[in-house]
């Protein structure tokens, strides 16, 4: 599954790309700018907006060295796969038992985010779902029990050039 985590759709790319850019260009420069009135008015030792302003810039600093390097290491997978099988980025619908439907996408683990129906492919349900087909009966094992869906239907994303 490690091959898995190392893979992002176009919009999690981007995402992340922009999550990268408004660090770096917008949330950095103001923060600094902050702790420098900060500093200028003495005291540094008892100057909790100094404290706030320093430890805040750390934080920044260390998720752009996170950013910068997972935006290298990811591989932005695009398109579907010819074989009309579940495989990473594919939407893919469901019916349970009760005859309830939902829609999730496969995505890695940099971008799942379940209120959106991005489920990350490492997980139980994700790693259920892969290659699987429309038709099939899947099993889901989770701790408050087993779940019986069967897939209705697999559908991946067109992207354009400005996805990622």
């Amino acid at each position: 599954m490690a091959a898995l985590d190392k893979k992002i759709t176009p919009f999690g790319y981007a995402k992340l790309k922009a999550e990268l850019e408004e660090l770096w260009k917008v949330e950095r420069p103001r923060v600094t700018d902050e702790v420098a009135a900060a500093a200028a008015l003495g005291d540094r030792s008892e100057n909790a907006e100094y404290q706030y302003g320093k430890r805040r810039l750390r934080e920044i600093d260390r998720r752009v060295r996170w950013l910068n390097k997972r935006l290298k290491e990811l591989t932005v997978v695009r398109g579907a796969p010819a074989d009309g099988k579940v495989h990473f980025g594919a939407w893919v619908t469901v019916e349970d038992e009760a005859g309830e439907q939902k829609r999730w996408q496969l995505v890695g683990s940099d971008e799942f985010d379940v209120k959106d129906g991005k489920i990350s492919v490492n997980s139980p349900f994700g790693r259920a779902l892969l290659g699987r087909e429309v038709g099939d009966d899947v099993e889901v094992q989770r701790p408050k029990g087993d779940l019986e869906l069967v897939i209705l239907a697999i559908d991946y994303p067109e992207y354009s050039d400005e996805d990622g």
